[in-house]
């Protein structure tokens, strides 16, 4: 539940919503050409290198002592969330990327006005287009989407439901909305 100033009344107190999303690549300057170029994020400000001989890093980051973020960048993407992109060395080795199905696995979806725009625009660009693009069906019906890779192979999806999805005809709750951010 919301009070009419945009916070929650239930859950941690005084919470807004998200402020940003952090992640990992294997190369900044790979990404941020990426998201810069490709995406159309704005590139804001950068952090780092942050070295420690202490156990800071493996207390504060749940990553090994000796680890070390050579730098981090921290990017606005249109009205929605705030990116904030690390490279690290880490001392103990790197897992590979998890797919959707893997504990951890996740993707970043972008909303787009037009899809078919979109959709061409990345292909122009030569991104990694996975599979065709899917008619949501059921409570998200109105809606279509696409996922596509990064050149590191991190996994995004291109949506877009400009009539709106049709849970919204009877849920009392609806969820954040690029369309209507202040809602």
């Amino acid at each position: 539940m919301t009070d009419t100033g945009g916070t929650m009344t239930t859950g941690i107190p005084g919470l807004r919503g998200t402020d940003h999303i952090g992640f990992t690549v294997p190369n900044l300057e790979e990404a941020h050409d990426f998201f810069v170029n490709v995406i159309g994020c704005e590139y804001v400000y950068s952090l780092g290198p942050y070295v420690s001989d202490t156990d800071w890093m493996q207390t504060n980051l749940n990553v090994h002592p000796r680890t070390t973020i050579r730098e981090l960048r921290f990017y606005r993407c249109g009205i929605g969330t705030n990116f904030e992109i690390f490279e690290y060395d880490a001392a103990d080795g790197q897992a590979p990327q998890p797919r959707n199905s893997d504990i951890g696995g996740h993707h970043l979806a972008f909303y787009v006005d037009d899809f078919d725009a979109a959709l061409d625009y990345l292909r122009g660009h030569g991104v990694r287009i996975l599979g065709e693009p899917t008619w949501s069906k059921n409570a998200s019906e109105g809606q279509r989407w696409v996922y596509f890779l990064s050149p590191w192979g991190m996994q995004f999806e291109l949506v877009s439901f400009p009539q709106g999805k049709a849970y919204e005809k009877t849920s009392p709750v609806l969820l954040w909305d690029t369309r209507e951010p202040g809602r």
